[in-house]
């Protein structure tokens, strides 16, 4: 599997207790669909959509949220795709975009891992445990995620209920 980002900030942990809410980034917290021309951007090796594409969410919430569950033991984690349309030097300006668009966008989130990988990896390959979680807006990978994956609208009240122990 060629991972062309991955960073992971790996701790000693119960694997039977411990669990790893991972996030899919286009479609799911950022907008990309939403950027105009998008497509026609990244055929052309343009990753200004990655860049640009405006949140999903109340992201000062979201990050609340983040920080709050990993008081209470969970990681977080990012598996992202770069372009179907793909190059070594795309590959790194595009995987340069989006840990960029992470930090501007959720700079007190602290995440535990992120990934972003080739086109079409299969995302339950990064599940460590089967009590992880994963918000994806792909069906597929929601369904070939085998555990527990929720929409991206999802988001904010499933995390509401893990930060209150639900």
């Amino acid at each position: 599997m060629f991972l062309c980002y991955n960073d992971t900030r790996k701790q000693e942990r119960n694997e039977q207790t411990m669990k790893t809410i991972w996030f899919d980034m286009d479609g799911t917290i950022a907008n990309l669909y939403a950027v105009e021309n998008w497509l026609s951007m990244l055929r052309a090796e343009d990753p200004t959509p990655y860049a640009i594409a405006h949140v999903m969410h109340n992201m000062s919430l979201l990050a609340r949220y983040l920080n709050k569950v990993q008081k209470r033991g969970y990681r977080i984690g990012i598996i992202s795709w770069l372009s179907k349309c793909s190059t070594p030097n795309y590959d790194e300006a595009v995987t340069f975009a989006k840990i960029t668009w992470i930090k501007k966008h959720l700079s007190s989130v602290k995440f535990d891992e992120i990934n972003i990988v080739a086109y079409g990896t299969p995302k339950e390959q990064f599940m460590e445990t089967e009590n992880d979680i994963l918000f994806d807006d792909e069906e597929k990978n929601r369904i070939n995620w085998g555990g527990t994956a929720y929409e991206p609208c999802d988001i904010m009240q499933v995390l509401k209920e893990l930060v209150q122990g639900e």
